[in-house]
């Protein structure tokens, strides 16, 4: 309910200040609140750490016994979560919203084709418009958003899956850079950047993760679980790496190539690599009449790092998307589960 409150303010404020809001370029707006999110977990964590260093210093002085202290910290490191967590889901329902206007074509960029006005006195005076294009730098940057469908490949096979096909998704966004590798030609393009993935997984048959120890497995829950509230989760700081190949046209003014891209068909290839930041476990069910939302974040014996391969074919901005994770789900498993992801990806200038 606090999210849902706290996306319906920003909702409102967005739309109260959007005249400003166009007057900012996406990318600066996307910045902007990449920024926002960096600062609130650094301030955050510095709390934090000067709490725990006062709690020391009293369990030091003797003035709380060690369990006390231990107690103590406990409590404040789960404040300093919840803080990040409710200050962070402010800035993603800016990045949502910001999204949806640059798809509904409410954010125009204004570096592509510029206009001004010109005056003329060889034939007499002339006021007009004169369209005049500006080379397209050969390193560019774009905001990337990515959502689709995401599940297990379980012995090299997808099909039978313990995770329900259209509730398990996936959603990634993050910054990246463009370079055309040629001075002369526009075919290839390196792109890389930083970005988040964030792979949702349902289990069917009334089932959550349990880690045993030595496996994490799916066991039955002896309560009727709230299916599309019932999910697992894991989040990844991932570096991707693209060979991209772009066909859009290379235009020619006064004798001078204008190379642009994203402005044609092209298609990726390439991978990533990454760290996992949190793995987490959602439960609702009901019971004597009331509702009841558990949330677990444990390791759940899975992988530190993962690594794999992506490639995506599309049409200027938008493209199909698919990626698979070469290194599987969980460490000790005896069976190996590797994600793979199949979506839709924005790629904005």
């Amino acid at each position: 309910m606090q999210k849902i409150i706290l996306y319906t303010i920003v909702m409102v404020f967005s739309l109260l200040t959007k005249a400003v809001a166009q007057e900012k370029t996406f990318e600066k707006q996307v910045k902007e609140i990449a920024s926002n999110i960096q600062m609130i977990t650094t301030e955050e964590k510095n709390a934090l750490k000067k709490e725990i260093e006062a709690i020391d210093l009293q369990v030091k002085e003797g003035k709380i016994s060690p369990e006390k202290g231990h107690e103590l910290k406990l409590k404040i490191a789960e404040e300093k979560a919840k803080n990040i967590e409710t200050k962070v889901a402010i800035e993603e329902a800016k990045l949502a919203q910001l999204v949806n206007d640059k798809v509904e074509g409410k954010i125009i960029d204004t570096d592509t084709v510029k206009e001004k006005y010109t005056i003329s006195f060889s034939n007499g005076y002339k006021n007009g418009k004169k369209k005049f294009h500006r080379e397209e730098k050969r390193t560019t940057s774009q905001f990337v958003f990515a959502t689709g469908f995401n599940n297990l490949v379980t012995n090299g096979a997808i099909a039978n899956s313990d995770f329900g096909y259209l509730r398990s998704t996936f959603y990634e966004w993050g910054l990246t850079y463009n370079t055309r590798l040629s001075q002369n030609s526009n075919l290839l393009h390196l792109k890389y950047g930083l970005g988040f993935q964030y792979n949702i997984l349902h289990a069917t048959d009334n089932r959550i993760f349990v880690d045993t120890g030595s496996e994490t497995v799916l066991e039955t829950y002896p309560i009727d679980l709230k299916d599309n509230h019932t999910y697992f989760k894991n989040v990844y700081f991932v570096v991707p790496v693209h060979l991209e190949f772009d066909f859009s046209k290379t235009e020619e003014k006064d004798g001078k190539k204008i190379f642009k891209s994203h402005q044609g068909f092209r298609f990726g290839l390439g991978g990533f690599a990454g760290v996992n930041t949190n793995s987490k476990q959602f439960i609702r069910y009901e019971t004597e009449g009331r509702k009841v939302r558990e949330r677990t974040k444990a390791d759940f014996n899975v992988n530190d790092f993962t690594y794999g391969l992506s490639a995506y074919v599309g049409h200027k901005s938008t493209s199909l998307y698919v990626k698979y994770d070469l290194n599987p789900l969980f460490k000790n498993n005896n069976i190996d589960q590797n994600n793979v992801s199949l979506g839709i990806r924005f790629d904005f200038n």
